[in-house]
């Protein structure tokens, strides 16, 4: 299990991509912290989701 913004999910030995695009977050759009460590936009498709791990992601609105 791995918390995502709070809540548990049965992810694991997955990319923070592929979580992304299961949630239906606009990748584009968010910033992604790993375990209290900003994982950089290019290192998605490469750093894998572990049991335990904790991730808040945060999402960008524009407006005016």
């Amino acid at each position: 299990m791995v918390t995502i913004n709070g809540k548990k999910y049965d992810f694991s030995n997955i990319t923070i991509y592929r979580v992304l695009e299961k949630l239906n977050y606009n990748i584009e759009r968010v910033v992604v912290e790993k375990n209290e460590n900003i994982v950089p936009k290019a290192n998605y498709d490469e750093v894998s989701i572990q049991d335990g791990d904790v991730l808040e992601v945060i999402s960008f609105v524009g407006g005016g």
